[in-house]
């Protein structure tokens, strides 16, 4: 006869877990390869002049299970010293920044850790800076206006190797660069070099011979060296042209 005096116990759970059972959706955050463990965490190193639209965007990334920013940068070269002293996966880059444009930065990142992936978070909704940057190594293009709504979804898709532009600018840049194309007016590639670039970009801002000479850490005839090439490859006579060009190429805002 049974027992009375022993209260019944559900029995253990000893179901084992369906080794057929599906993968997480590809359009699901990046996940870690040991089954059970928690999402993989994106790093991101999030580069921007402003602090206050940092906070801003950190503010969305954050509150993500599968993102996290570990590093800051405030301009395009510190953002390159931040990517040589932390482990990321991810850099956003705005276009517009000192010392080193996002442009600058991107090629320079993509040469330093050629896995990284790198998207350009910017105001601006214009075709040159987007074909720039994905000519740098940039793998998407993201603008500030709707960062909130894009962003996330930009950084996963950057994750799966996956480029991401902005909705509604797909087709009509697609155009727009065939018709260029066809016509023969599709620009050629960049015919200064990074280190003329960088002096321009320098020269533009208003900075001295001297000064520059100190940031790239060259001579100050070697600067006077660039800037007469800048002059003579350019077909440019002074200063002002030099920065009008510099604004042109989107190394500086207007």
């Amino acid at each position: 006869m049974p027992d009375s005096t022993r209260p019944d116990r559900p029995l253990p759970d000893l179901t084992l877990p369906d080794p057929a059972s599906p993968a997480p959706s590809p359009d699901g955050p990046p996940r870690s390869e040991r089954p059970g463990s928690a999402p993989a965490r994106i790093r991101i190193l999030l580069a921007d002049d402003h602090a206050l639209v940092r906070r801003g965007v950190r503010l969305i990334l954050d509150r993500e299970p599968d993102l996290e920013v570990v590093a800051e940068a405030g301009d395009g070269a510190e953002a390159i010293d931040m990517a040589r002293a932390h482990a990321v996966d991810l850099a956003v880059l705005d276009i517009a920044m000192p010392r080193l444009t996002g442009l600058q930065a991107t090629r320079e990142l993509a040469a330093l850790k050629p896995g990284l992936r790198i998207l350009m978070l910017t105001m601006h909704d214009n075709e040159q800076y987007l074909f720039q940057a994905l000519k740098a190594g940039a793998c998407g293009y993201v603008l500030k206006s709707v960062a909130d709504r894009d962003l996330v979804a930009a950084c996963r898709a950057a994750m799966r190797d996956e480029p991401f532009l902005y909705p509604g600018a797909v087709t009509a840049l697609i155009r727009n660069y065939l018709d260029r194309v066809r016509h023969g007016e599709e620009a050629a590639d960049h015919i200064l070099t990074p280190r003329e670039e960088e002096v321009l970009k320098l020269v533009a801002e208003g900075h001295s011979s001297k000064e520059i000479a100190e940031i790239l850490f060259i001579s100050i005839k070697t600067v006077q060296r660039h800037r007469a090439n800048l002059l003579h490859k350019l077909g440019l006579r002074d200063r002002l042209e030099l920065t009008r060009y510099a604004i042109r190429a989107g190394l500086i805002e207007p």
